[in-house]
């Protein structure tokens, strides 16, 4: 099939929301800019420019023209959330030592340490001053607590990420403070800055959490089964940096005393050697924990789709009905 005459839903999302996301991009040139501090928006630009999906803005996007809001302040919040989630990727590449995000070297790599943090620290200030002129503080309240479940959830990986005792509901509060708090939000304020009715909000944050945990399930999976061309990543990268995601917690929760130790020797002390990634990946298959999480990712898909059977039928309900459909089909 031709892929052009197929496109992919987060594709087809964005040719039905182009007109507000040229709005969005003109705003997020607008408010980047410093007076004072060139390096701001070099840092920025370098980051903005380099691609990504604007997944993040454009669900505030479609949420809002799902409730049939007619304004301009969904556009502010759509900056305003990626505002949000360009300030995470520049701290998280600090916290985590980067080199090397969607193809092209961090600004950390690029600029120093020193940079980074502060943009980012730039980019939430401007975040927030965006919030304030929509005039709502219901939007300002979930917005703000987004933002610190956020810095939460990186807090809670730091101590859990090499830590055996790091069980699936802890991991599940470090996917929803990584990805899923601003999924569920992004999508929650384009509801309220429509006046949409209580049960259409909750549904639409509802969505973004399934979304968003179905979207970190998957990508934590792809570590392992991926493609390194479509994803950008080495197979095992997760392993390699002593990260417990999914498929590893499910293989340790069932292991023998003697497969304990080896995930104690290469997760916690980091003491690897060669073929322990191929041994991680027998052990994962030994216990079905691979094909498990999968079905975990197409639950949490399943329950955003659920979610928006309140929203009134329409084109774009379609579209992320779709887009979490997408989320996991990738993995088959």
């Amino acid at each position: 099939m031709d892929i052009a005459s197929n496109p992919k839903p987060h594709d087809r999302l964005a040719d039905a929301l182009a007109e507000d996301m040229a709005a969005v991009n003109v705003l997020i040139r607008e408010r980047m800019k410093s007076e004072h501090a060139p390096r701001i928006p070099e840092v920025t630009a370098h980051l903005i420019d380099a691609g990504g999906k604007r997944l993040r803005p454009m669900l505030t996007l479609a949420a809002a023209r799902l409730c049939g809001y007619q304004g301009s302040d969904h556009v502010k919040l759509a900056a305003t959330v990626e505002f949000i989630h360009t300030a995470t990727l520049l701290h998280d590449d600090v916290v985590d030592e980067s080199k090397q995000r969607r193809g092209r070297p961090t600004a950390n790599l690029l600029w120093d340490n020193q940079s980074s943090v502060l943009v980012g620290d730039y980019l939430l200030a401007r975040s927030f001053l965006l919030m304030v002129e929509t005039g709502s503080l219901r939007v300002l309240e979930i917005l703000s607590n987004a933002s610190a479940t956020i810095s939460e959830g990186e807090v809670l990986q730091l101590t859990a990420a090499s830590d055996l005792k790091t069980d699936e509901s802890i991991y599940l509060q470090v996917a929803r403070g990584k990805t899923a708090a601003l999924f569920s939000a992004a999508t929650e304020v384009g509801g309220v800055i429509s006046g949409a009715p209580d049960d259409q909000v909750a549904a639409l944050r509802a969505y973004g959490d399934g979304l968003g945990v179905a979207f970190q399930i998957a990508d934590d999976l792809l570590d392992y089964q991926g493609d390194s061309a479509a994803t950008g990543k080495n197979v095992g990268d997760d392993f390699r940096e002593r990260k417990l995601t999914l498929p590893v917690i499910k293989a340790v929760a069932q292991a023998t005393e003697e497969e304990r130790a080896f995930w104690v020797r290469t997760i916690e002390k980091g003491n690897q050697q060669d073929g322990d990634l191929e041994h991680a990946l027998e052990l994962m298959g030994k216990y079905g924990t691979l094909e498990a999480t999968r079905l975990d990712a197409v639950a949490h898909a399943e329950r955003a789709k659920q979610a928006l059977s309140a929203l009134p039928d329409s084109d774009m309900r379609a579209m992320l009905m779709d887009l979490a459909d997408y989320v996991v089909d990738r993995l088959s």
